[in-house]
């Protein structure tokens, strides 16, 4: 049986062996990969009887280049689809990130630096590149709402996806959920000046504002960057400050 609880002193332990890798500052971090492969000696497509399951360690610098919160474009192109029910798109796989790499190309080359993920007839909005994603704004009931979607086997279960969730629910200051949401969903709610913000999250950037949308040929703008972004840099502050250890949590392990 896997020893989750093994692997995390075996990482403490690297860390510890590393540790002049540990950069001495807050604009960079030690970033920890876990990677599993099939070692078996076979070029047949099949569960390999042999695996290696290994870490890797990597100073890294500021995910944003200048330093700053920087929002980021998208290209939302319904021909293209990360995950599909029934498929692997709740797992951190390579053959995920292979699929997505044609579609990347295109948002570059047309001037946009990430891609929104859509699914199905309607255009749910699922991830944003690699990250998962989260929607501020007033809800068509009227309610303030910070929304993601649902883990339903094409989104991935990020950690930092899951840290914004608690984090939100302990504050109590307005409603979250997770549910669907279209692209309709968001061009109605723009029309109606509902939106807030919007954001991606992941391990690297913690939060990523995001600031339009390239959809059908038009330019969506998205007010994130207007309304601060309030909430996303809260969230960056908060997080940042239990990373870095300047605030106690229960989330954190201290490698000494």
């Amino acid at each position: 049986v896997f020893d989750k609880e093994e692997l995390l002193e075996c990482i403490q332990q690297l860390v510890k062996l590393d540790q002049e890798w540990v950069p001495y500052s807050t604009s960079a971090s030690l970033y920890i990969r876990p990677t599993f492969i099939g070692t078996e000696p076979s070029l047949g497509v099949k569960k390999p009887t042999k695996a290696l399951l290994f870490v890797i360690l990597s100073p890294v610098g500021p995910y944003f280049a200048s330093g700053t919160f920087n929002p980021v474009s998208l290209l939302a192109n319904p021909k293209y689809v990360r995950a599909w029910k029934g498929g692997t798109g709740d797992c951190k796989m390579g053959g995920n990130y292979g699929a997505s790499i044609f579609a990347q190309c295109e948002a570059m080359d047309n001037g946009c630096q990430q891609v929104l993920w859509l699914y199905g007839e309607d255009n749910q909005i699922t991830e944003v590149g690699t990250m998962n994603l989260f929607l501020y704004w007033i809800n068509e009931d009227g309610e303030e709402e910070l929304a993601t979607p649902p883990l339903d086997g094409i989104i991935l279960p990020g950690v930092t996806r899951q840290s914004i969730l608690e984090l939100a629910n302990k504050w109590g200051e307005f409603k979250v959920s997770e549910r669907y949401l279209t692209m309709d969903d968001l061009i109605t709610a723009l029309e109606e000046n509902r939106v807030r913000e919007m954001f991606g999250s992941g391990t690297a950037c913690v939060v990523c504002p995001v600031s339009d949308i390239l959809y059908k040929s038009e330019t969506i703008h998205i007010p994130t960057m207007e309304n601060g972004p309030k909430l996303a840099s809260r969230i960056l502050d908060k997080l940042s400050n239990i990373q870095y250890g300047r605030e106690e949590s229960n989330w954190t392990i201290i490698v000494s």
